[in-house]
């Protein structure tokens, strides 16, 4: 095992990927002589030449649709869109092309392109750089929507999305990025967990708390506090959006029968909503609460010095916890 950054850990993923297949192409903004601008490109440059590791102008939509020319044409590029806020140019490409092409040509061509997304807040960045655009992307049939958590996923999954046929919507947790972890890089690809599957990254029997992104570190948290009041919380990392992993929900949700779903997007039409809605439909006997959700506000996101207060927090989290356990609450001081 080798301990790295989640952002090494991308970088890492990137260049086996390359290595391992010369049809990887890497093209986004600065990504080759500055590294881009987290570094998670720094070297490839130097490794794989320009041919293979293409600086683009700053234009979105000209990455995306070089990206679909050069899937027509048998590679598999790899996308680095700069900031999360700056996909919205590239959104008819992605929705119109990326995610279709495959179904309206009824098979015969396939769109193995990998966009990368530095994604979500708490780095105090400016205005269209703390964005969750991931509800746009999981409502839209074809694509693949994954988020990772740790350096170890990261570095799985990147290499399995862009090995994979179908189209990846990929988003880092840029927040997480200087958080190190052990990555093992020696095991075979084919052994790691497939990148659909939801992970339990703690076990527990009194309520589930459901997750992806940097707000794992946060649950995790959470379900230590809880600890102390001899609450039990079972967390799961869902990594992957769409499609996601409803047994492992369901086979959780059915042993404590109480969930709380967080994420920082909105909440009007969030992915907690549709995951909500769908455990509702699974597990509707076992359940001995209604689900709740905790999530970012339904505003723009704010200035950097008050994204404090959009951002789900431990005491947020805590308090939709006894809300669902119907214990009296830090917020009301009654139970739900």
């Amino acid at each position: 095992m080798t301990e790295l950054t989640l952002g090494k850990a991308l970088g890492a993923g990137l260049r086996e990927a390359m290595r391992d297949d010369d049809k990887v192409v890497l093209l986004g903004e600065d990504i080759g002589k500055l590294g881009g601008v987290f570094r998670i490109t720094d070297g490839l440059l130097d490794e794989f030449g320009a041919a293979r590791v293409i600086d683009t102008p700053l234009a979105e939509s000209g990455i995306v649709g070089t990206a679909v020319g050069l899937a027509f044409r048998g590679y598999r590029p790899v996308v680095e869109i700069q900031f999360d806020g700056f996909v919205y140019p590239a959104f008819d490409q992605i929705v119109a092309q990326v995610a279709k092409l495959h179904y309206r040509t009824q098979g015969r061509v396939r769109m193995p392109i990998t966009i990368r997304i530095p994604w979500a807040g708490g780095i105090g960045a400016a205005e269209h750089h703390s964005e969750s655009p991931e509800a746009y992307f999981v409502h839209t049939a074809g694509l693949r929507v994954i988020a990772v958590s740790n350096p170890e996923d990261a570095y799985r999954s990147l290499r399995q999305a862009i090995a994979s046929d179908d189209p990846v919507i990929f988003f880092e947790p840029k927040r997480l990025y200087h958080h190190k972890g052990d990555v093992d890089l020696e095991a075979p690809l084919a052994d790691a967990a497939p990148m659909g599957l939801a992970r339990v990254v703690r076990t527990g029997t009194d309520a589930t708390l459901i997750t992806y992104g940097a707000m794992v570190v946060t649950a995790l948290q959470a379900a230590e506090a809880a600890e102390d009041d001899g609450i039990s919380l079972e967390v799961i990392d869902l990594r992957s959006l769409s499609p996601v992993d409803y047994d492992s929900v369901a086979a959780s949700v059915r042993k404590t029968g109480r969930v709380v779903v967080a994420h920082e997007a909105s909440r009007e039409a969030g992915v907690a909503a549709e995951v909500i809605a769908s455990i509702t439909e699974r597990c509707f006997e076992y359940l001995e609460s209604a689900p709740l959700r905790v999530t970012g506000h339904d505003i723009p996101y704010p200035p950097a010095k008050l994204e404090k207060y959009h951002l789900p927090d431990l005491d947020r989290l805590l308090d939709a916890v006894d809300r669902v356990l119907d214990r009296p609450n830090s917020l009301t001081g009654a139970g739900a």
